[in-house]
């Protein structure tokens, strides 16, 4: 969620972070600082300047003194847990000698119980943080180097966390850990990086290390190494991030959001392209690590996610029952991990996430594997930590995605799961005729999305309608229902409108209370066996003043406006569905005046619980 920058080489350290922290920003956060390792005066030690500020990168950038020269130093952004948003809270936080600085991504679960036994022993703390209980950890460590000072501070918290620490009498290193927050090393020519994310080093540098759960690493100008926080050695093999600097530009765009909506065609064309088998009528996953046989054994999937992956999830369940007939449902990762699940030995498990680090989703992984359960992962991120820790999977190729308001990232993992879904359904039982049926319908997605996106103009003049709404309704029946709930979810992200989504079937048992005219309703109607049953719904909703916003294959004559979308395959239609309502959420937010690509209180990859 929060953002590390770190750098250790010979060039003037002060631009490198804070451009690295305006790369972080579509993370989320509240707060930004900086600290630097000084020229030390002569016969005196290095010291530790910092620098810190409430607000954005800009606000810290403004504070930056001109003569704020060094060529090591960490950087963070914030989002709090911890304490409310304030200069005292952010990061980085430093010891009473101001010989020590910590940033730290994550939540330390014994940070209380530590700080009152470190209270009690005279220490005084300047924050509300349960960070600032490393600083004092690492500072009064009697070990004899900066990496057991760390390993024995770590010893004693217990929870999650990604960390940078600088010492000002081991000015020659910045050592790093990680416990389910990721840390990503940069590999420099005589210069080192260390970031939460690539985002912030593509700029310098391509080649990366990402630590796994339980490792530390030294980084010095010239060198690296990793080790376990038991301190045995590991084995760090660089590998080259797939995508350019550029990628993560606004490329002449207002904004992320809609940069990333824009690139849904590119994007659904990448996630296909060298998959799809014409002579056998069905695609080539070969990352997922389950042959004919071991597929054929699969007696139920569950798909595990949060949020936009957790709705993916639901729309990928449903294709894989009507494709595979598979039993498949989707849950919260969240909420599964909790509740003492039975694992089925013949059940498959496919973990969802953007960013493949989303802590729930791979908190329940983790748990699952120790069960013994196979898992797949559907994630973006190559690399990420929910792929490294899955027994197969496969790769969305999206993108990155800046934003902190998945669109591409949702569109491209339903395909993924089509695909999923196709590649099942062909082993068992789905004929040659429905399997090019469905690779027919998947060819022409990425057309049909630029003819969606085309009509910007008009949903845009449908935002500035409903703009005005305190609430809305958002509904659909099987397999529009998934899209109904992403929908209210986008709306409710980006412009703060509450909304909410129910079963259309669901009216009549409660929410039709709510539907008066100043409580819009969008209700997803596709062209399918259950549109007269949605049809119902809309004269519902019309008998008690309701307006109505449909997205649907025709115009709806009970609506008073309709988002006409094209007609694909009855399965592959809810990939199209929620497209134009993304535009619809991003035109209602841009009509209010909301950050779009930073919502409020929200992060981009949640990697606490």
């Amino acid at each position: 969620m929060c953002g590390i920058v770190g750098y250790i080489g010979r060039r003037d350290v002060a631009p490198l972070l804070l451009e690295g922290l305006q790369r972080l920003e579509y993370r989320g956060y509240d707060s930004a600082g900086i600290v630097i390792t000084g020229k030390p005066a002569a016969g005196k030690p290095a010291a530790l300047k910092m620098v810190k500020a409430k607000g954005r990168v800009r606000e810290l950038e403004a504070r930056v003194p001109k003569r704020f020269t060094g060529t090591t130093g960490i950087a963070h952004t914030r989002w709090a847990t911890h304490g409310a948003p304030s200069d005292e809270n952010a990061h980085p936080h430093l010891d009473a000698g101001n010989k020590v600085a910590v940033v730290h991504n994550g939540i330390i679960d014994n940070a209380s119980e530590l700080r009152v036994r470190l209270e009690a022993e005279g220490v005084v703390f300047l924050s509300e943080t349960d960070t600032e209980v490393l600083v004092h950890l690492i500072a009064r460590s009697e070990a004899d180097t900066l990496e057991e000072k760390v390993r024995e501070a770590l010893r004693s918290v217990e929870g999650t966390y990604g960390i940078a620490v600088m010492h000002a009498d081991f000015n020659d290193r910045i050592v790093v850990a990680r416990n389910g927050s990721p840390v990503v090393l940069g590999i420099g020519e005589k210069e080192m990086f260390v970031a939460s994310d690539v985002a912030a080093l593509v700029t310098h540098t391509r080649q990366v290390v990402t630590l796994d759960d339980g490792e530390m690493a030294t980084l010095k100008a010239d060198d690296f190494r990793t080790y376990t926080t038991e301190g045995s050695t590991t084995t760090a093999t660089p590998t080259t991030v797939e995508w350019e600097a550029e990628s993560y530009d606004m490329g002449g765009h207002d904004t992320y959001m809609h940069k990333e909506i824009s690139e849904q065609a590119e994007a659904v064309d990448r996630v296909l392209r060298g998959r799809i088998d014409d002579r056998f009528a069905t695609v080539h996953l070969g990352g997922l690590n389950l042959d004919a046989r071991e597929a054929r054994g699969v007696r139920r999937i569950k798909i595990l996610g949060c949020g936009t992956s957790y709705h993916a999830g639901q729309i990928g369940a449903q294709l894989i029952e009507e494709l595979a007939r598979i039993p498949a449902d989707a849950e919260p990762a969240s909420e599964f991990r909790y509740r003492n699940p039975v694992v089925d030995p013949d059940t498959l498990y496919v973990a969802v996430s953007q960013s493949g680090e989303t802590y729930d989703v791979l908190a329940a992984v983790q748990e699952l594997k120790r069960k013994g359960a196979r898992v797949l992962g559907v994630v973006n991120v190559v690399g990420s930590a929910i792929a490294r820790e899955a027994d197969g999977g496969t790769y969305v190729h999206a993108g990155p995605e800046v934003c902190v308001v998945s669109t591409k990232c949702f569109t491209n993992t339903v395909v993924a799961f089509a695909l999923l879904a196709l590649h099942l359904g062909r082993i068992r039982d789905l004929s040659v005729a429905d399997g090019k049926r469905i690779i027919e319908g998947l060819r022409r997605l990425p057309a049909q999305i630029s003819e969606i996106l085309d009509n910007e103009d008009e949903i845009k003049k449908l935002a500035a309608e409903y703009a005005d709404a305190k609430s809305m309704m958002f509904i659909g029946r099987v397999r529009g229902y998934p899209v109904a709930r992403e929908a209210s979810l986008k709306l409710k992200e980006v412009s703060y409108i509450h909304a909410e989504a129910y079963p259309a079937s669901e009216l009549k048992h409660g929410p039709l209370a709510l539907i008066e005219p100043a409580m819009p309703t969008v209700a997803i109607v596709p062209d399918d066996d259950l549109l007269e049953k949605n049809r119902a719904a809309m004269e519902e909703i019309k008998a008690r003043s309701g307006r109505i916003l449909a997205v649907a294959h025709q115009v709806q004559e009970k609506a008073d406006h309709t988002i006409v979308v094209p007609k694909n395959e009855n399965e592959l239609d809810p990939i199209l569905m929620g497209i134009p309502l993304q535009l619809f959420a991003y035109h209602t937010a841009l009509a209010m005046g909301r950050d779009i690509d930073k919502p409020r209180n929200l992060a981009k990859s949640v990697t606490v619980e």
